[in-house]
């Protein structure tokens, strides 16, 4: 694949539907971005209505489809500054913890660390009550501890940035949008 002549972003879809569609909002806002989905993320975004196509207008999609999640040969390259993981699942945040990456968003959070190119992670289960959007109504979930343990532990991972709330996670990449001297749109 031919580099961008500047990196770019590395958007990363999992299986939450928490703040779905303003995550996408963000991502949608800011220039140069690719958009990674998880095989859970495909199946999330078609129940929440969200169209592949109308992706494919403001991104390049990377999908779950090979074992070796191949596309993370782009971080060696020079093709990245900054990897979004949002929103993330309780599932995703505790493989990023426990150091697995056997899916094509937990392979890129890992290739993003070995390469030292800074992370944020919207992780969903941040707080002892969460109210949140299900495909069909709002609900409240009460994450276990295990949940917001690793919530906790992730904060602390180096090139991390954990956001817990929509707000933070608008803050956390308007910030980094500053660092790299770049506007959104």
């Amino acid at each position: 694949m031919k580099r961008d002549p500047l990196p770019r972003f590395a958007w990363a879809l999992t299986g939450s539907g928490h703040f779905l569609r303003e995550s996408l909002e963000i991502a949608t806002r800011l220039p140069y971005t690719d958009l990674y989905l998880s095989a859970a993320a495909e199946e999330v975004l078609h129940m929440y209505n969200v169209d592949l196509e109308d992706l494919r207008r403001h991104f390049r999609l990377f999908r779950d489809t090979t074992a070796s999640a191949a596309p993370v040969g782009l971080f060696y390259h020079g093709f990245y500054h900054t990897v979004v993981i949002a929103p993330a699942t309780s599932n995703t945040v505790a493989k990023l913890v426990c150091g697995i990456a056997d899916t094509l968003v937990t392979n890129i959070y890992a290739q993003a660390g070995k390469q030292r190119i800074p992370s944020i992670v919207f992780a969903c289960d941040a707080e002892p009550e969460v109210y949140t959007e299900a495909p069909k109504e709002w609900v409240t979930l009460y994450p276990r501890r295990i949940d917001l343990e690793n919530t906790e532990r992730l904060k602390r991972f180096e090139y991390t940035t954990v956001a817990t709330t929509i707000e933070e996670l608008r803050q956390a990449v308007e910030a980094r949008l500053r660092c790299l001297n770049i506007s959104a749109s």
